[in-house]
């Protein structure tokens, strides 16, 4: 109970702030999408820079925590394709957009605020080591899987098809963030304190200003219709994602605590709202990612509290 209370609400807190201001009317639809540009423009890719460049690369990539993490990420959508193309006869591209859904956890807005709630500022290393490859990663296998559906028999060359992905990735501020993270870390390159004064100010709003946004933005997320193929995403984000990780975590890798913590947690987000942006992108699957975001994001204050218990 007091992890629920001490670790898990205020998160949501924020979030339900938000939801209620939309729900309300006391925040507009364009208000909304003003903060959450401005969180995930601005002031993440600010929070990434900063701690990407101060992070100890020598010791934050572990290789069995990020093998744990992300086997776990492509079982979930594994599960989510398969079951979307072959259970529930959905076309190819819906099934890619609904498995991306199964393998994008919300990683930054909620995993990286209940990590520290719940260990400490000191134990994000491993959340950074895991956000630092997640979006170039995971956005670079959905776009090409689903470029390849889009446009097969097309006899797009593998050249453009390369230049198309890259263009879709590289260009969005989170990757450029963490990028540039890299090339201070990499370089040594020294920043006056200035610069860092003001970095710092960016990412003292970016967790509070992006968890309230999200709130407005899963106003607009109503469930509709597809309730097993929901359901199935549910699954596959807060049950066999987590659970592929701390079994790996565990009985494979024998992690450290810290790396555990940071795995398990940020395996056991709900799907992002980058899952409905990606069926949104393409046109595809977007009911269910969307409702799939929301639906799975509420489950999330239990199954949360439920990972928490059972982690050291």
């Amino acid at each position: 109970m007091t992890a629920l209370l001490d670790v898990i609400l205020p998160v949501f807190m924020v979030i339900g702030f938000g939801y209620a201001a939309a729900r309300f009317g006391l925040f507009s639809d364009s208000a909304v999408d003003g903060v959450m540009r401005f969180a995930q423009s601005f002031a993440l890719p600010c929070l990434l820079f900063r701690s990407i460049a101060m992070l100890d690369l020598s010791g934050a990539y572990d290789v069995g925590l990020l093998v744990s993490f992300y086997v776990g990420a492509f079982s979930g959508f594994g599960l989510c394709f398969i079951g979307a193309r072959w259970l529930f006869k959905r076309p190819l591209t819906d099934s890619v957009a609904i498995g991306f859904a199964g393998l994008f956890s919300n990683s930054l807005l909620l995993g990286l605020p209940i990590t520290e709630r719940a260990y400490g500022a000191g134990a994000l290393t491993g959340n950074f080591a895991i956000i630092s490859i997640h979006s170039p990663m995971l956005y670079g296998f959905g776009i090409s899987l689903m470029e390849w559906a889009r446009t097969r028999g097309q006899g797009l060359s593998p050249a453009a098809l390369s230049r198309q992905i890259g263009k879709a990735v590289f260009s969005q501020p989170l990757v450029i963030g963490i990028m540039l993270g890299f090339v201070v870390n990499l370089s040594g390159l020294p920043l006056p304190g200035a610069f860092w004064s003001g970095v710092d100010l960016m990412t003292r709003a970016a967790i509070p200003a992006a968890l309230f946004g999200l709130g407005g933005v899963l106003f607009r997320y109503r469930p509709e219709g597809d309730k097993a193929t929901i359901a199935m995403v549910c699954v596959a984000s807060l049950i066999v994602h987590p659970g592929v990780t701390w079994l790996l975590g565990t009985q494979v890798f024998a992690m450290d605590t810290a790396a555990l913590r940071s795995a398990v947690v940020t395996a056991a987000m709900a799907p992002g709202v980058n899952a409905y942006l990606f069926a949104h992108l393409y046109g595809v699957g977007k009911r269910v990612n969307a409702s799939a975001v929301l639906i799975a994001t509420v489950l999330s204050i239990g199954s949360v509290w439920i990972w928490l218990a059972i982690l050291p």
